[in-house]
C-alpha cells in the first residue's frame, strides 16, 4: 500500500482509507510493501492522490456514537493516525540520507523510529476496518470454530482479550494474532505498537488501549470502553483476515 496523510483527505466528517501524499514524500513512501506484512485485504488504489473522500471512505466519524465519539474518532484519525504515517515517510528520508553519508550510528535510532511509526500506522488501518456500525455480536465459521477451539469458546476469548486490553501498563493494544509456527490463535499485549508480537505473528482484530483511543470520553474508566467495542467488532473483515492468514506459510527450518 502506499498511503500517507499528513492531513487526513475528508469531505464533511469522513473517516478515510485514502489520504494525501505530501509532494516531497511522494517519492520516498512506505506503503507498497505493507499489505503483504500484514496478510489482509486493504483494497486501496494510493497510487492515486485523492483529494475528496472516496469509496476508500470507511465510515463517518460519528457513525461510532454513542458507542465511540466523532470527536475521538476525528482527532485520533486525523491526528493520532496521520502523524504516525507522516513521520515514517519522514524517517525513511532520513534513513536514506544516513546510509549515502554512511552515518551508521544515526540508522539504528532511526529503525527504531521506524519500527514505531510505521507500526502505528499498520495496526489503526486494522483497528478502523476491524469495526462498523453494524458490527458486534459474534462470529460464525471456520472463524468462529478456530476460537471455540484456541479459547474454548466465545465468552472465554472475549473475557481474554478485554482482560488483556484492560491490563496494559502505559500504552498499547491488545490484539488477537494467527500464529503460523503453531498454526493457532493467540491474543496478545503490544506495547507502544511494535514490541511484544511474536515475530511472524499476523494482527488480526486489535484494539487500541493508547489513552487518545478513549479518555475524551470515558475518562479514567478504559475496560468500559473495551466493553463497548464489542458491540462495533466487524466480523466479516476479521473472518477474512483470518481466511487470508491462513495461507501464510513459514518456514524456520529444523531445530538444532
Amino acid at each position: 500500500m502506499r498511503q500517507a496523510h499528513d492531513r487526513a483527505v475528508s469531505t464533511g466528517a469522513k473517516l478515510a482509507v485514502c489520504h494525501v501524499i505530501p509532494n516531497e514524500l511522494r517519492s520516498n513512501v512506505l506503503f507498497p510493501h505493507i499489505s503483504r506484512i500484514v496478510a489482509v485485504k486493504i483494497p486501496l488504489e494510493l497510487e492515486r492522490v485523492a483529494e475528496t473522500v472516496s469509496a476508500h471512505s470507511v465510515f463517518d466519524y460519528s457513525a461510532l456514537e454513542p458507542h465511540v465519539s466523532g470527536k475521538i474518532m476525528e482527532l485520533h484519525h486525523g491526528k493520532h493516525h496521520a502523524a504516525y504515517v507522516k513521520n515514517a515517510n519522514l524517517v525513511l528520508e532520513q534513513l536514506d540520507e544516513a546510509r549515502e553519508k554512511q552515518d551508521f550510528a544515526r540508522l539504528a535510532a532511526l529503525e527504531r523510529s521506524l519500527a514505531f511509526n510505521l507500526s502505528g500506522h499498520i495496526l489503526h488501518s486494522i483497528f478502523w476496518q476491524n469495526m462498523t456500525p453494524k458490527g458486534g455480536g459474534a462470529p460464525t465459521g471456520d472463524f468462529a470454530s478456530a476460537i471455540k477451539n484456541d479459547f474454548g469458546g466465545f465468552d472465554h476469548f472475549r473475557r481474554q482479550l478485554t482482560e488483556v486490553a484492560s491490563t496494559i501498563m502505559g500504552s498499547g493494544w491488545g490484539a488477537l494474532v494467527w500464529e503460523p509456527i503453531g498454526k493457532r490463535l493467540l491474543i496478545t499485549q503490544i506495547y507502544d505498537h511494535q514490541s511484544n508480537l511474536a515475530q511472524a505473528g499476523v494482527p488480526l482484530m486489535v484494539v487500541d488501549a493508547w489513552e487518545h483511543a478513549y479518555y475524551l470520553q470515558y475518562e479514567n474508566r478504559k475496560t468500559e470502553f473495551f466493553e463497548v467495542v464489542w458491540r462495533l467488532w466487524n466480523w466479516q473483515d476479521i473472518a477474512a483476515r483470518y481466511a487470508s492468514a491462513l495461507q501464510l506459510k513459514i518456514d524456520i527450518g529444523r531445530a538444532a
